[in-house]
């Protein structure tokens, strides 16, 4: 009985070898092609189409697409390694990834018909065509039920009115999915999803952002002007939309933690090699316990938030349901990397604020994760829920 009780009770928390390989691979491009040029971007807000090309010749836009379509046929994991692994390079280019994969190609994957899969899907999983995800208004950020895009029944068609801002992709992407309301009677259940692509008349992108951090990813607005959509484009039926939506959060907050834990890793590896190299009072930094101590907290802080996103991860392969675990991983994982990426700087003094060391990218980049894909407010709202049983 306690040898069976043993073997049930026995958790692996290996990769298999074909997850390390792809992790490797990850890791690899990362250090040899965006390394290089990460400054050059950050610094001209340019959107690195030629690293996304290259990022779809090895798979990575097209990670949890089968190979029917394209795609690599990959699950989460490989995902959030893929992520992870950028992320400690270039949080910028990461999201990218994120949002293409996790957000518009995710919604078009999930929940749209065969026919629209063989459309839109690979295309999208090659990366010759990036996908969009247009929620957030203007006037609908955390509460989608506030949103003012309308869709309404022309025939074969729906007429699409109204505008999205903060969208990754919004210029660059020319395929998106677009929430819209077509019942505003029934509040959220009047929500509907559509497949939208710039081939559509009045479909554009428009002001492009000018963030703090994040700076080479192509965030904008999105404008719908008297779009007219075929009746075939609606992503499952009326009034499903919103629904789609959350369960895409779910398996986004997973890529968003996965990216906080890369950023975090990224953070950390620079703090030693700062503290090793600098040294003040006769020592090294590393020498003296206030560093120390910082160097330790953000190391167990990281494995945390690597537990969280790897169970998480884990448990969308399986086929379970994240709602909790996808928030709880967000949550720590976002708020513990902008901690991350605030000693990183600190360790580093001076030279931290400047350009000349890239902690001070990192810094930039962290605060996004904890508002981005639903802040930590709304995080906390949802694993409340959750626990309370509401």
């Amino acid at each position: 009985m306690t040898e069976t009780l043993d073997q049930e009770m026995l958790l692996d928390f290996s990769f298999t070898p074909e997850q390390e390989a792809v992790r490797d691979a990850a890791r690899s491009f990362a250090e040899k092609e965006i390394a290089p040029v990460v400054l050059k971007y950050d610094e001209s807000q340019e959107f690195p189409h030629e690293i996304f090309q290259k990022l779809g010749e090895l798979g990575f836009l097209g990670v949890l697409v089968p190979t029917e379509y394209g795609g690599a046929g990959m699950g989460y994991v490989e995902y959030a390694l893929i992520v992870e692994e950028i992320a400690k390079v270039c949080p910028s280019i990461a999201l990218g990834v994120a949002a293409h994969n996790g957000l518009g190609t995710g919604h078009i994957l999930k929940f749209a018909s065969d026919a629209l899969k063989s459309k839109y899907i690979p295309d999208l999983a090659s990366g010759s065509v990036l996908a969009a995800w247009g929620l957030t208004e203007p006037s609908s950020g955390s509460d989608a039920s506030g949103m003012l895009t309308t869709a309404v029944r022309e025939g074969d068609h729906y007429i699409l009115n109204g505008s999205k801002n903060f969208i990754t992709h919004g210029n660059v992407g020319k395929t998106a999915v677009i929430l819209a309301i077509t019942d505003r009677s029934k509040g959220n259940k009047g929500i509907s999803a559509f497949v939208v692509d710039k081939t559509m008349e009045g479909f554009y992108g428009s002001k492009k952002e000018n963030k703090v951090g994040m700076r080479c990813s192509d965030t904008a607005s999105l404008t719908l002007d008297n779009v007219r959509v075929p009746v075939e484009n609606l992503i499952g039926n009326e009034g499903e939309g919103f629904i789609q939506a959350l369960q895409i959060l779910d398996g986004g907050r997973v890529s968003i933690a996965a990216l906080s834990l890369g950023l975090a890793e990224g953070a950390l590896a620079h703090s030693l090699t700062y503290a090793a190299a600098r040294k003040q009072f006769g020592k090294a930094l590393s020498d003296m316990q206030g560093i120390q101590f910082k160097l330790a907290q953000m190391s167990v802080n990281i494995e945390a938030a690597r537990l969280l996103t790897f169970k998480a991860a884990w448990m969308r392969d399986q086929g379970k349901k994240t709602t909790l675990e996808s928030a709880q991983a967000k949550l720590f994982a976002s708020e513990m990397c902008v901690k991350a990426a605030e000693e990183a700087v600190q360790i580093h003094g001076g030279y931290g604020y400047t350009k000349d060391y890239p902690v001070e990218k990192l810094w930039r980049d962290s605060k996004l994760l904890t508002i981005g894909e639903g802040t930590s407010e709304v995080q906390k709202m949802v694993i409340a829920r959750n626990v309370l049983g509401l």
